[in-house]
């Protein structure tokens, strides 16, 4: 199966409104069609970024519903369908309307700290039941385990319905090892906006971006460029390390929430235990905001 995933996919926040913090779908629809006529080439909702662990099921099903209605099947989308509960996981699955889904975003299980042998016995046992190709994800900084290369590669050579992973685990060398040796079609995408440069740049298919839901544009070209090998590629890389790592400073989304908020397109809402950022961390990202 061939990946259709490739270049930069915004992991699209979720807009919520003060002082009820529901769900802004007004916000989400223009900051949607915002990064489409920016030249985003993918859309992932309901991942980390989105606080889709904060959310109820109905919740979580009226935003991937509006993000299919918004996209009307321009782009390709990845919506997140993951968690520690094997058993919860399939069942969310069975009862999702999967049309206008062109694959799910499912992370390694968080908190169990599962064996090799159990990630592998999860992620098949999500494919038996998913109706569509599923990307893994693998972030052991906030799983507490690591998906290694081998394992990865076992999952692609067992299923057909694996079409790539998500990698931010920030091990070059495994990402290496998965990039040469998986199937044929077998995507890699970079997980982490530190390493679009070095992931793509040995042969990765593009980035699910936190950067991109505030700065589309620019992150399509610093990805084309790593992709591409260009001269200018990893200098480009380096003119956004000091913004990246601000966006991180009080956690994800407070970050790009905070550079949304002072584009006007959103209200700086999160849901705890998550918190806006600091008041240093905002001031900050506005003078590196302005760079760009």
């Amino acid at each position: 199966m061939e990946n259709i995933f490739k270049g930069t996919g915004p992991a699209v926040i979720t807009p919520f409104k003060s002082p009820d913090q529901s769900i802004d779908f007004e916000a989400l629809g223009n900051l949607l069609e915002f990064q489409i006529a920016s030249g985003i080439q993918f859309l992932v909702t309901l991942g980390t970024t989105a606080e889709a662990v904060t959310m109820s099921e109905q919740e979580r099903h009226s935003v991937y519903n509006f993000v299919k209605d918004v996209n009307k099947g321009r782009l390709p989308l990845m919506v997140g369908f993951g968690g520690n509960n094997t058993a919860e996981v399939i069942s969310h699955i069975k009862s999702a309307d999967f049309k206008g889904v062109d694959a799910i975003l499912s992370v390694v299980p968080y908190y169990n700290k599962p064996t090799q042998e159990g990630l592998y016995r999860h992620f098949m046992a999500i494919a038996e039941v998913c109706p569509v190709p599923i990307i893994l994800y693998n972030v052991p900084s906030r799983c507490g385990v690591n998906m290694t290369a081998d394992t990865t590669l076992r999952l692609a050579r067992s299923s057909s319905k694996f079409m790539g992973v998500k990698e931010a685990s920030g091990k070059i060398d495994q990402i290496k090892k998965i990039i040469d040796r998986s199937p044929k079609g077998f995507g890699v995408v970079s997980g982490d906006d530190a390493m679009i440069h070095g992931i793509n740049s040995i042969g990765g298919d593009g980035v699910i971006s936190v950067l991109a839901n505030a700065l589309p544009a620019e992150t399509v070209k610093l990805t084309e460029k790593c992709r591409n090998n260009e001269p200018d590629a990893i200098t480009m890389q380096d003119s956004y390390a000091r913004l990246i790592k601000l966006l991180f400073v009080d956690g994800n989304p407070a970050g790009v929430k905070a550079l949304l908020h002072q584009k006007g397109m959103i209200e700086n809402e999160l849901r705890l235990p998550l918190c806006p950022a600091s008041e240093r961390t905002y001031k900050r990202l506005a003078e590196a905001l302005k760079n760009f």
